[in-house]
């Protein structure tokens, strides 16, 4: 079971990317270069490209069975346990506020190609794309009108008087567009933050320009980032606690209402908790003052509320980054072991179960809204491996079954391991393409699982965890209902056994009877440690440096015929892999491939202030320009930018041809 560390450090990133100012390319299947064990020399480059490949654990001993049956009803009505509909855009992200510029793109009118791509395979799957602008550094983001050189984000020098030493952070209309922009191209919607660094002065311009500029593409606002750590950070005093958060937000709710320019009222997202000091409500804790739901949150706030949040990280990594004060160093190889079995899912979800509750009587959707595999950006070696797409899968399928909503997988910059996609350096944007890390995969996945199928059944979709192979921690499965019928299943085997022994024969069996055939999709790789020889039903990412954000390769799908007359179906799970058995012909079938390109060949150097994008939650340091939203570090100098006459137009195409279709872009 893994670890929870009942806290988390605020720290930050250096350097993304340019926009791509060149044609981008598919790269061939056969470019493709696979992870190698790494070097014994100590690697001192970004964390995003560390080539650590890790020892697979051993089979567990005794090793499980590998041949069994399940058993499931095609009618939802006969099942027990099954989730509230979680819907298809069930994983999202989560992209701190200050890299927007390297992650979204320079401005509105000059947007980054392969984001727009990964996007486009993401809502094409599940109908569209929740992501989360904001974090740490929201909470100290105020709106001006112009920044030098068309910047549309910029970090301030750090202020001496905030204990947490973050530099603020100035942000104009044209972060709003360029989302908007990227909506009007791909079916996204955005999470915003309301900062709540200083109560008697709400900055709430994110809220009036957000609601005026993305109308319907903005999902809600969240008020105060981790409340929970707002003592721990020094950014309260030290007896802060829920109800001094509750009196805050009933501050913010007043001032919204009566702002004449913020027209909705019922859109905020809270209490964004952390598990750090408080918890949602009284199963976790026997402190009754630290659980946010005793003090009437909800029904005192239910006019105001569009969701409720939480956000966890279930292990860090911050003492190999700032030292033993943060506790003691792990052995990335002690830990890879605790993300390959089911019962890390199981104990993430746990403390919530009952929270997922409480927001389904109220009426409101329950988001997990900031997780990856460890903060303080990761482990090597786990966080980017083909491991942890399985272990994301079933974490998120753990979460639809126990009635989350949804879940946002925070994106950091370059000194992190747990990136879903990472832009290359600045310096290397004109040579080197993007970096799908394999967590992307599990996005991919989960978006096929619970993505709508029929337009008359989106949004019923439920989930229930099988407890497969007797509660096996190493082969969960899970079933996906659509419409009340049975739509799809998830069979995940967690071992590592490249001769075929330990690969799972699934014999399912449906008590109304097997259909004639099912379509199965596999996520595939050699070893649970490997970087990029990674295939989702025979398609690729591509390597390091490699990625235009377009899938690679010909998709495979495979048929397999069922034994009506036994009533089974045996599906076929390799060590390690994932399976996506679909009972429904129809949704197995090839998606529609929307891509991007860009007309513009740069014809100037690009560069970014590196001080622009220092990040946190859970994103460590590095470089010399390091930014930090942790206590102690601190930016000691900022680099110097050129901002190009670069103008990127984007169109969109279908297939081979370019869709007859106008934008409305607001031009800076």
């Amino acid at each position: 079971m893994l670890p929870f560390r009942w806290f988390r450090l605020t720290l930050a990133c250096i350097l993304g990317t340019a926009v791509h100012a060149v044609t981008v390319y598919q790269a061939p299947l056969g470019a493709m270069t696979t992870t190698s064990t790494a070097p014994n020399a100590v690697y001192t480059g970004a964390a995003a490209y560390d080539p650590t490949v890790l020892t697979p654990p051993p089979i567990p001993s005794p090793a499980p069975p590998t041949q069994f049956g399940v058993q499931v009803s095609n009618n939802a009505g006969n099942v027990s346990a099954l989730s509230i509909s979680p819907g298809g855009a069930f994983l999202g992200f989560s992209i701190e506020m200050s890299v927007v510029e390297q992650v979204l793109g320079l401005n509105g009118s000059r947007l980054q190609v392969p984001f727009l791509n990964l996007m486009a395979l993401v809502a094409e799957r599940s109908g569209s794309v929740h992501i989360r602008v904001g974090g740490n550094t929201q909470e100290y983001a105020a709106l001006v009108q112009s920044l030098p050189e068309d910047k549309i984000v910029e970090k301030e020098a750090v202020n001496v008087n905030n204990p947490t030493q973050t530099p603020s952070l100035l942000y104009t209309p044209e972060l709003l567009y360029l989302l908007s922009n990227i909506s009007s191209l791909v079916d996204t919607k955005w999470y915003l933050g309301l900062p709540l660094n200083d109560t008697s002065n709400l900055r709430l311009a994110i809220a009036e320009y957000g609601e005026s500029i993305l109308g319907g593409n903005l999902l809600g606002l969240q008020v105060g980032n981790e409340p929970d750590l707002y003592a721990r950070h020094g950014l309260r005093q030290a007896t802060y606690g829920p109800n001094d958060y509750f009196g805050e937000f009933a501050l913010v709710v007043d001032a919204m209402q009566a702002d004449s320019n913020i027209k909705v009222h019922n859109n905020l997202i809270a209490p964004s908790v952390a598990t750090g000091d408080w918890t949602p409500e009284g199963k976790l804790m026997h402190i009754v003052y630290l659980h946010v739901w005793n003090t009437g949150f909800i029904p005192a706030y239910q006019n105001s509320l569009s969701a409720l949040a939480v956000e966890h990280y279930p292990d860090d990594n911050c003492a190999a980054l700032y030292g033993n004060s943060f506790g003691q160093t792990i052995n990335p190889q002690d830990v890879f072991s605790d993300y390959l079995n089911h019962t890390s899912a199981l104990s993430i979800v746990a403390p919530y179960v009952n929270s997922s509750q409480i927001a389904n009587a109220a009426g409101k959707p329950f988001i997990m809204f900031e997780t990856n595999s460890a903060s303080c950006g990761g482990f090597p070696g786990v966080s980017d491996s083909f491991g942890a797409a399985l272990w994301l899968t079933d974490y998120a399928m753990s979460m639809a079954a126990v009635g989350f909503n949804g879940a946002l997988v925070h994106v950091g910059g370059q000194d992190v391991y747990y990136n879903p996609f990472t832009p290359p350096p600045t310096n290397q944007s004109s040579y080197h393409q993007w970096t799908i890390g394999s967590t992307f995969y599990a996005v991919l996945v989960m978006a096929e699982a619970l993505g709508s199928t029929s337009s008359s059944s989106s949004g019923n979709l439920q989930v229930v965890d099988l407890g497969m192979n007797g509660g096996n921690p190493f082969t969960p499965g899970y079933a996906v209902y659509e419409g009340g019928s049975l739509a799809r299943a998830v069979f995940i085997n967690f071992m590592t056994d490249a001769s075929g022994a330990n690969d799972l024969q699934v014999n399912l069996q449906v008590q109304e009877g097997v259909p004639g055939s099912v379509q199965v999709k596999y996520l595939q790789a050699p070893s649970v440690s490997e970087h990029f020889n990674i295939t989702w039903a025979g398609q690729t990412m591509g390597g390091q440096f490699a990625s235009d954000g377009r899938l690679q390769g010909t998709q495979s799908i495979q048929t397999v015929t069922c034994d009506t007359s036994a009533n089974k179906c045996t599906i076929t799970v390799p060590a390690p892999g994932l399976a996506l058995v679909s009972f429904e012909p129809s949704s197995s079938t090839s998606y529609p491939t929307h891509t991007f390109a860009t007309t513009a060949v740069e014809a100037t150097a690009t560069k970014v202030d590196p001080s622009v994008v220092a990040t946190s939650n859970g994103s460590p340091g590095g470089g010399s320009h390091a930014g930090s939203t942790s206590r102690g570090k601190s930016q000691t100098s900022r680099g110097t930018g050129i901002a190009p006459s670069l103008l990127m137009l984007v169109a969109m195409l279908f297939g081979a041809g370019v869709l007859g279709r106008t934008y409305a872009w607001r031009w800076p």
